[in-house]
């Protein structure tokens, strides 16, 4: 099979980690897994090479759209996490994904390797864009209160949702005289 990143290696058999077979780039050192061999290695007496936590993971990402190197057809991107830009390839037709050269080490530096089967799940995506777009709202509060206040603010909502009688003391801080019988 010819690669689908560099589209003039080819992809020789080979293993990942030990008992884990795939099928490795000889040019670019990407790699095509089958979600088959990937489950067998994860239900097996597997281990996980060490990661050096200290040297800097370069992991590169196809930011193009890949072609799956056996139909031809276009691959899916599947966000790895929120705190990273880097996407995860999937062939749903054969079940495979595409790991570009270093995302094997970064997924293993995360605590994502034996995980990757509940990444290509809508629960796992939905979570990430849950989490972005709460940080997305946080930086506008933040910039629109101020930090100091924006806490002082979180705080009272915090107190807030536990009273009983939340909804009058809303009513109550509404009001432009709540001390007046004229609404």
């Amino acid at each position: 099979m010819k690669c689908t990143s560099c589209n003039s290696g080819a992809l020789k058999p080979g293993f990942l980690e030990d008992l884990l077979a795939c099928h490795i780039c000889d040019n670019c050192g990407g790699t095509l897994i089958y979600l088959q061999d990937y489950l067998r290695w994860l239900n097996s007496e597997h281990s996980l090479t060490e990661v050096d936590f200290d040297l800097a993971v370069n992991a590169e990402d196809s930011k193009k759209a890949l072609l799956c190197p056996k139909t031809g057809r276009l691959m899916l991107k599947y966000r790895i996490s929120k705190n990273t830009d880097h996407r995860l390839d999937l062939s749903p037709e054969i079940l495979a994904m595409w790991l570009d050269k270093g995302e094997w080490e970064l997924l293993k530096r995360e605590g994502l390797a034996t995980k990757l089967n509940a990444i290509f799940t809508d629960p796992w995506q939905r979570k990430i864009r849950e989490s972005k777009a709460r940080d997305v709202f946080e930086a506008l509060y933040e910039e629109e209160f101020g930090k100091e206040e924006y806490a002082k603010l979180q705080g009272i909502r915090e107190w807030l949702d536990k009273q009983p009688k939340q909804k009058s003391m809303i009513a109550y801080l509404l009001a432009k005289d709540p001390y007046s019988a004229n609404r």
